[in-house]
């Protein structure tokens, strides 16, 4: 899935899916297009706003976010609040599909070590996140209590070349829930000047009592149109575990930077 777009159209699209998004929430990934996160906030008194769909098929279902909006502000120097709100669906094989509010993403993300190309060191930050049970969970919209997340991210630039991962601790409650470890890396480039192009592999230890965990991998990139404009895009499957966790998934967005 690709847009065509004219001088206004990203704009207009991102306007309109963040008027779809904004009464509803759902699954949410970290640092789009990817799952694994890097530690750079927005710049401070700047904004980005993502319009976006995402989801992941897995054996006799297909479930994610329909039309979703992410929200991102810097209000302080190295400092970033975060919030999605994602219209959420469930579409079981052979049964009918669901469509509605899912569980809210709050975070903030702080970068406690700054570095340019010319220093040896990584830059670092953490981006606590928690995820709001805003949705129906009995309709497999949702979850019923309040999980959190607590990573660090690590990022290093040399030219073209990006990388940077990291990971952290989900903290996960509920009958025959279990807290489990997320972690994940990904190598970016710089393949034109409007074009990025990258590949990230992921491991999540198993989230239920008996439960298996589950590795994957994306690729993606962004496209820029314009400074202010942007398509993000990946997709990708897992390696472990797969009909149980992730046959195909993908996520597309528009940006809109500020």
């Amino acid at each position: 899935m690709f847009f065509k777009t004219g001088k206004a159209g990203p704009a207009a699209a991102i306007i309109l899916l963040f008027m779809i998004g904004i009464g509803a929430s759902g699954p949410a990934l970290a640092g789009p297009p990817f799952i694994t996160d890097d530690p750079v906030p927005v710049d401070y008194q700047h904004w980005e706003i993502y319009g976006f769909s995402a989801a992941t098929h897995v054996k006799g279902d297909t479930g994610g976010t329909l039309a979703g909006t992410e929200i991102n502000y810097g209000p302080a120097p190295n400092l970033m609040i975060h919030m999605i709100v994602p219209l959420a669906f469930d579409a079981p094989h052979g049964g009918s599909m669901k469509v509605g509010r899912g569980d809210v993403e709050l975070g903030a993300k702080y970068r406690f070590i700054n570095a340019d190309s010319s220093d040896w060191w990584p830059q670092v930050a953490t981006f606590p996140l928690i995820e709001v049970p805003t949705g129906d969970a009995k309709r497999g919209l949702g979850e019923d209590l309040t999980t959190e997340f607590i990573p660090i991210w690590l990022q290093k630039d040399f030219g073209r070349w990006t990388t940077y991962g990291g990971g952290g601790y989900w903290h996960n409650p509920g009958d025959g829930n279990k807290d489990y470890w997320f972690v994940g890396w990904l190598l970016q480039r710089q393949v034109t000047d409007n074009l990025a192009l990258g590949g990230e592999i992921y491991h999540q230890t198993a989230d239920t009592v008996g439960g298996k965990g589950m590795s994957g991998f994306n690729i993606g990139g962004v496209y820029d149109f314009n400074a202010h404009e942007h398509l993000l895009f990946s997709a990708g499957r897992g390696i472990e575990n797969v009909t149980a966790s992730n046959e195909f998934s993908y996520y597309l967005a528009l940006q809109w930077t500020f």
